[in-house]
């Protein structure tokens, strides 16, 4: 069964639950958002007795606004504990401890940052919320000198942030200080089948425009990248999904991998793809993968088919994020037609009403191998061509 909330939710994500007929809980929220009566909505009460009485029951969500309804109505199951080791950074690295014994991570509460020492803490170090989404709050600190401006930069963005996601999504009460990790950045969207499996669907290489980006602007996909990560991620997997005991369990995960191949976690978003039906949707672009169907038939892809026919090119999500420094209150509009010129082959442009959410929409874009410069000119944009301000 599936469970819609905010803050966005896909016509692919919604035209796939029609085609198969999933169940889809009927909450006020997804009954808002999703105004087709023609869908298999169950209620509210049908969907606890059905998981109740079936624990195996494979659940998926778009959002994890959705936890709290979790929580609340399958507090007897397994799934709110797996939920919390993930969600909760601080104890997502307790659980790994052993498998990475010489990892530097530290709690702290945030009205304890004003006071910290940072003696004892190694340069260049990450800091974020312990329970975060989108990059919100994140900072890299490379030494002493940096952390008064970072402090205040982190009091303004949770001011600034304040009331666009519950506290089950992001939660500044508690931040997370670890090491700085080495090598690139991947996502991987992936499942735990019914045997406990991991099976992979999307692998994305995170691009950053220097050692100080944080931004979730640019995510690509390529038949290099799948080949050449899938067998050292899988064996990965194995060892979250034997700690955690998965089964029948989505996932979105973040890792670094460094030059010589080995893995280092960064995060694991538990019950979903990537947020705001973006990374989900990309595995379809790509590589004609429809993730969710492939999660709730438990179904693996044949990689060396797929990538036989995605030679030369890659696949990308753009996050038109705001870091234009223009407060949406002085915008009056912002350019897509002018966007969509920029690039060689989008194949879809999801805008966001900028005044809700700080972002002005999601590209899904196709690139021909060579022709990387139109990522690398997005990659590095504040956006200011784009807006028209007062």
């Amino acid at each position: 069964m599936i469970l819609i909330d905010k803050p966005y939710v896909s016509e692919f994500l919604i035209n796939t639950i029609k085609k198969n007929n999933f169940k889809i809980v009927a909450t006020s929220i997804a009954k808002n958002m999703v105004n087709d009566n023609s869908l298999n909505w169950i209620s509210e009460s049908e969907a606890k007795k059905i998981f109740l009485k079936n624990p195996s029951t494979p659940i998926y969500t778009n959002s994890e606004n959705t936890i709290s309804w979790v929580e609340k109505n399958l507090s007897s199951s397994h799934i709110p504990g797996q939920i919390a080791v993930f969600k909760n950074k601080i104890k997502f690295r307790e659980m790994l401890k052993d498998t990475y014994p010489n990892y530097f991570f530290k709690g702290i509460k945030f009205d304890d940052l004003d006071s910290l020492s940072l003696e004892h803490i190694p340069f260049p170090f990450i800091i974020k919320p312990a329970i975060g989404f989108f990059s919100l709050g994140v900072h890299k600190v490379d030494n002493l000198n940096e952390w008064p401006e970072v402090l205040t930069r982190i009091k303004d963005e949770i001011e600034k942030n304040k009331g666009y996601y519950p506290n089950e999504v992001l939660n500044t009460n508690y931040f997370i200080i670890e090491e700085c990790i080495k090598g690139e950045e991947y996502a991987v969207d992936c499942y735990f089948n019914n045997k406990g499996e991991p099976i992979v669907l999307n692998i994305m290489h995170h691009i950053f425009s220097s050692g100080k980006d944080v931004s979730d602007r640019i995510y690509t996909t390529s038949k290099e990248i799948i080949e050449q990560n899938i067998n050292g991620i899988k064996h990965f997997l194995q060892i979250i999904g034997k700690k955690a005991q998965l089964k029948n369990f989505p996932v979105h995960v973040e890792v670094r991998i460094d030059n010589l191949g080995n893995i280092i976690p960064i995060e694991v978003n538990p019950m979903r793809f990537g947020g705001w039906c973006t990374t989900g949707d990309l595995a379809w672009y790509a590589y004609g993968i429809n993730s969710y169907e492939y999660f709730f038939e438990n179904k693996s892809p044949n990689w060396d088919e797929i990538l036989s026919t995605r030679k030369n090119k890659n696949y990308s999500i753009v996050l038109l994020d705001n870091n234009s420094g223009i407060s949406n209150t002085e915008i009056t509009s912002f350019n897509y037609e002018k966007v969509l010129k920029d690039f060689e082959k989008p194949l879809s442009l999801r805008k966001v009403n900028y005044n809700e959410y700080p972002i002005f929409g999601i590209l899904f874009t196709e690139t021909t191998k060579g022709n990387e410069q139109e990522l690398n000119k997005i990659l590095t944009s504040d956006l200011k061509q784009y807006i028209s301000k007062n």
